[in-house]
């Protein structure tokens, strides 16, 4: 039975029955979108299905927790950037941004940004999953990562150019956006969720080099996760070796990385007092390979060294349910049953 004290017992570094199954990140699946008879584009437009939706799918397949949101969209959307959601579509398409701004000076922050978009939405479905967990299931929340909220409200191109060109241009804009990201942090943490992830994907080796990550993303995720204070945890996607001695001063409590880590080299790096979370491909291991093939995935990240087994990113919502029930049954068996110290 899915427990929310393995999760908590976990954060606070205490002895465990079997090992929690969790993530930072949403873990939203059909199966359940199924079970409540709407389109998948309805689960975003609407607080009770968020939260019914999180709830179904933790049931269905025993997770320890629940987190929402499912899209990162929604802090550009109460920026003021349009949003599309894709009702139309026969297709698994999350809602994404679909104007941005072209000028890093026109970027701002509405005073009363947790009351515009669907973040007050948010608001409800996360009071919604709390009231209703109770012992259950943990309650986790995310944010977006200054940078990577930046390239949400600002052209892509144009803030890969600034910053090998020009990164004075989108410093004040970097740092407008870190305080709202700490804003955000605050605010769930203040409602009362078990943990926070920054997700700071778009700060990846493949887009960021270790020289700009260093100067321009480092100080402000250090200025972000000083001002939180409940465990929290920093997740980057894509390849992240050359960057993981730098994300290891952040202040995170654990890094969440994905299958481009090369976690037993990360592991050796960063020493065994270090957190890490990852790193399977969700989308390889549960959509497209037979379950027969799933255990070998599992047991990999475990024997290379991570302190919980986490899904590289979103678990995509077309898993299969067989894959899904034996990723979470090699990790009830395998997995950790504590780490080396508390995340509080």
């Amino acid at each position: 039975m899915a427990d929310r004290k393995r999760v908590t017992k976990y954060l606070h570094g205490e002895p465990l029955d079997v090992a929690p199954c969790f993530s930072g990140m949403g873990m939203l699946t059909a199966d359940a979108i199924r079970g409540l008879q709407v389109h998948f584009s309805q689960v975003h437009r609407s607080a009770e299905l968020m939260a019914r939706s999180a709830l179904a799918t933790a049931e269905l397949f025993d997770f320890d927790a629940v987190v929402l949101p499912y899209d990162v969209c929604v802090m550009a959307e109460a920026m003021g950037r349009k949003i599309d959601f894709y009702e139309n579509s026969d297709e698994i398409v999350f809602p994404s941004v679909i104007s941005k701004w072209s000028d890093p000076d026109e970027v701002e922050v509405p005073g009363n940004v947790f009351e515009r978009g669907r973040l007050s939405m948010l608001d409800r479905a996360l009071r919604t999953l709390i009231a209703r967990s109770a012992d259950r299931f943990a309650v986790g929340t995310w944010v977006l990562g200054p940078f990577t909220l930046a390239g949400q409200v600002y052209e892509v191109g144009l803030l890969l150019r600034d910053l090998v060109r020009d990164p004075a241009r989108v410093e004040p804009m970097l740092d407008k956006l870190t305080d709202l990201t700490i804003e955000a942090a605050l605010h769930y943490q203040s409602m009362g969720v078990d943990y926070i992830t920054v997700r700071e994907m778009g700060s990846c080796s493949d887009l960021v080099s270790p020289r700009v990550w260093k100067t321009l993303i480092l100080p402000r995720l250090q200025r972000v996760f000083a001002a939180i204070g409940i465990p929290k945890f920093l997740h980057i996607c894509g390849s992240t070796n050359m960057i993981m001695a730098m994300m290891n001063e952040c202040g995170a409590d654990g890094l969440s990385v994905d299958q481009k880590n090369d976690i037993a080299r990360s592991r050796r790096e960063l020493g065994s007092r270090a957190v890490i979370f990852g790193n399977f491909d969700p989308y390889r291991t549960l959509v497209q390979i037979d379950r027969s093939e799933v255990a070998a995935v599992i047991r990999k990240c475990i024997d290379d060294g991570v302190d919980a087994v986490w899904p590289g990113c979103d678990v995509w919502p077309a898993a299969k349910g067989d894959n899904v029930r034996e990723y979470v049954r090699v990790v009830r068996k395998y997995g950790a049953l504590r780490v080396s110290r508390s995340f509080q």
